[in-house]
């Protein structure tokens, strides 16, 4: 008997030790990656007038990577575009605590000594410049869609912010996010080529995608993964540390407003944003504040808003209601 323990105390000590080495070989893995573009991008003013519409009304990289005023909408602090963004962590029920990354061309704390590369690979693939895996809340895997001269246009116009010092919190996860976080990225294949802007439903798909709407607008499971079937039709509770809320349904179903309104109601809802600003904003009334980015939306223009009411109409309607303030009185 005594053998049989001693055996038995073996074997668990081999599978103990055979686990530590599991667990410390994905702890020092690397992401699925490729080397970044040694391309340097030229900075024409065709792509950085681009590059600003994208940024700042369609991709809305400056929505989560700067400071917000705690006004209706949430718009943004002056003088605070790329830096001081969202940060999750416990408070908001987050397994650990992550911060946006400084967008800035700061040398020592944001992307100034990024290659333009680097920076296309980090937000479409989802690697820092080091080649560590990014949390995929930042939506790489809807940014891969972007096309190579949109992203380029992007990366031309980041060039152009304020620098700025920011020392963000540092990133620390909980486990097992830090090892699964390295099986998300995924290197692109080849050029990406954005679509025929004639082809309206086509190019509305691919605002949405580089938009990333859908990236809020699916319910997710409690593992964080997209419920499948659920697509666009809202559900997700989102928590912020003064509120919370629940995104909308925008499914085509007739009981939605994108079932039930015409190409100029849906363009309106975001057009009649357009004048809020940090200084003007309304306080929102009890437990009906949005992280619906309204105001950073109201730039984009008609024709590519009326693209995605073309776009959101052909999706599969879910008649799924939401409450979207369950915290108003």
């Amino acid at each position: 008997m005594k053998t049989f323990f001693k055996v038995l105390g073996i074997l668990v000590l081999v599978l103990l030790a055979v686990a530590a080495l599991g667990v410390g070989y994905l702890m020092m893995k690397k992401p699925a990656q490729r080397p970044a573009s040694a391309e340097k991008i030229e900075a024409t003013p065709e792509r950085l007038a681009r590059g600003k519409y994208l940024v700042h009304h369609v991709s809305l990289c400056i929505d989560c990577h700067s400071e917000h005023v705690l006004a209706y909408a949430l718009p943004l602090k002056p003088g605070r575009e790329g830096v001081g963004g969202f940060i999750w962590d416990a408070k908001i029920g987050f397994p650990g605590t992550l911060a946006a990354s400084n967008l800035t061309p700061d040398a020592e704390t944001g992307l100034g000594k990024w290659s333009d590369g680097e920076i296309m690979r980090a937000f479409r693939e989802g690697v820092d410049r080091e080649g560590k895996p990014l949390f995929p809340i930042m939506p790489y895997g809807h940014y891969r869609n972007m096309s190579d001269e949109d992203a380029k246009s992007v990366v031309a116009y980041l060039r152009t912010l304020k620098p700025q010092r920011y020392e963000r919190p540092k990133k620390q996860l909980n486990m097992p996010l830090p090892i699964v976080e390295k099986f998300v990225p995924k290197p692109l294949d080849g050029p990406v080529a954005a679509p025929d802007r004639s082809d309206r439903v086509a190019y509305g798909k691919y605002l949405t995608q580089i938009g990333a709407c859908a990236e809020c607008h699916t319910p997710k499971d409690d593992k964080g993964n997209a419920i499948p079937g659920k697509e666009f039709a809202g559900g997700w509770e989102m928590h912020t540390p003064w509120f919370r809320v629940v995104t909308a349904n925008i499914t085509p179903h007739p009981s939605t407003f994108v079932g039930r309104a015409t190409k100029e109601e849906f363009i309106g809802r975001f057009r009649a944003f357009a004048n809020f600003t940090a200084e003007n904003a309304p306080p929102a009334p009890k437990g009906r504040n949005t992280l619906m980015p309204w105001i950073d939306l109201s730039g984009m223009t008609d024709e590519d808003l009326g693209a995605i009411y073309d776009y959101l109409k052909t999706v599969p309607p879910v008649a799924d209601k939401v409450n979207p303030f369950p915290d108003a009185p």
